[in-house]
């Protein structure tokens, strides 16, 4: 199960070379359910999520590099194109600071993944994050490979 909020970025207030990163792509081969393959530095997977929100179902499976390159070709929509900071927050929660590439550069988001939805619905974020568009489904991945900003 999966338990995240998110939060849009406009300002990041401090060097972030000091952090360790991801540099991700991912496309989608279906959107209801969401089928996702994602290659993230050198690992492949293909990913199932339920539909929801604040939480949901998600499952990973490995890929090899010659059956993540054959899907691919599959993708439906833009494939999407980000590096991803891993800042630590307080405790066990580390921020993930997605910072997107090609059609929709520009765009920062900021995930926080949590164990429980109390802990989730009690977090406070940090000042610097933006508006929290965690029920927005213009956010989601899988609809942002559908559009243009």
């Amino acid at each position: 199960m999966e338990i995240e909020r998110k939060f849009l970025v406009d300002n990041i207030p401090f060097d972030l070379t000091d952090y360790s990163f991801h540099v991700i792509e991912q496309g989608y081969l279906n959107i209801d359910p969401v089928v996702r393959i994602r290659r993230q530095d050198n690992n492949y997977c293909l990913t199932y999520k339920a539909k929801g929100f604040l939480e949901r179902e998600e499952y990973n499976l490995p890929l090899d590099k010659k059956s993540y390159d054959h899907m691919l070709t599959k993708i439906d929509g833009h494939l999407i194109r980000k590096t991803r900071y891993l800042i630590p927050l307080e405790e066990h929660l580390t921020i993930e600071l997605d910072l997107f590439e090609g059609c929709h550069k520009g765009l920062i988001l900021a995930e926080v993944e949590f164990e429980s939805k109390e802990e989730a619905n009690a977090f406070i974020p940090p000042q610097w994050f933006g508006e929290d568009v965690t029920y927005s489904p213009q956010y989601q991945n899988n609809t942002l490979s559908r559009q243009i900003k």
